[in-house]
């Protein structure tokens, strides 16, 4: 299976060596998400939000990822830190193309589904959405990709892609991608809007080996217009522990136990 590092790598789709001159803008996306494989994902992250002022704000999630039986990916966040989020956790699960969502917050005491039309929603006062946690799960065969130029990103060189959603209804328009040549590391994306404007950029800020994977340790998402930033630093990550089965079910969503 394909390994997920944290809710908010999404878009770094960690990946594996490849040689893709003789391969299409498809391929090199596909090959770019699918880079590292792992039975299970185990992480602990901060994330620091950088309001306009420049005033911040942290959260300390932890986060689970495993494949089912049929292959269909599952994610579970769960908040650790401050007082305020702590016990809210969110579960997505993979069904073929479509990604279904659900958060437990406590000051409620009970599990919503997060409808299709809330995607482009901010995740907890982030800088993402309910979409683009769900990115590095995207089907590559729901976007349109084309190659529009090689160019060299912080000193490596670079496929610079652009993918189109084929359904109107996602929230983005296009996002260019700059996907190393040597390694398929995605280091930035740019998320463009509707009306094709660049409304967020994700750029990988630091890289480690990880259990023999080259691994996104720290992230960055900008939302442009409105200066904020979600920064995302791994602080433990562990590939293939075991995670129970029920721990990816509206159950633990509420309780937090294993039953």
């Amino acid at each position: 299976m394909k390994a997920k590092i944290c809710v908010f790598v999404l878009w770094t789709l960690m990946g594996g060596t490849f040689c893709a001159h003789s391969q299409d803008a498809l391929t090199i996306v596909r090959q770019s998400r699918d880079r590292i494989t792992a039975a299970t994902t185990l992480s602990r992250s901060r994330l620091v939000i950088t309001a306009k002022n420049g005033s911040t704000t942290e959260r300390l999630i932890n986060q689970y990822s495993k494949d089912s039986s049929s292959g269909n990916s599952r994610m579970i966040i769960e908040f650790i830190q401050p007082a305020a989020v702590a016990g809210t956790r969110f579960l997505t699960i993979e069904e073929g193309t479509a990604n279904n969502q659900w958060i437990f917050l406590p000051s409620l005491g009970k599990t919503r589904r997060i409808a299709a039309s809330e995607g482009s929603g901010s995740f907890m006062g982030t800088d993402l959405s309910y979409d683009d946690i769900s990115s590095n799960d995207r089907d590559p065969n729901l976007d349109t990709h084309v190659i529009l130029r090689e160019e060299t990103y912080n000193g490596k060189p670079c496929y610079v892609i652009e993918s189109r959603p084929k359904n109107s209804s996602y929230q983005y328009s296009k996002m260019v991608q700059w996907i190393e040549k040597s390694n398929s590391v995605n280091h930035k994306v740019e998320l463009y809007d509707k009306r094709g404007v660049h409304v967020k950029t994700l750029e990988i800020l630091e890289l480690r080996d990880v259990q023999g994977r080259l691994s996104p340790i720290k992230t960055r998402m900008t939302t442009i217009e409105k200066g904020t930033n979600t920064t995302i630093t791994v602080e433990n990550l562990r590939y293939d522990q075991d995670i129970p089965e029920p721990v990816f079910s509206t159950s633990y969503l509420e309780t937090g136990k294993v039953r």
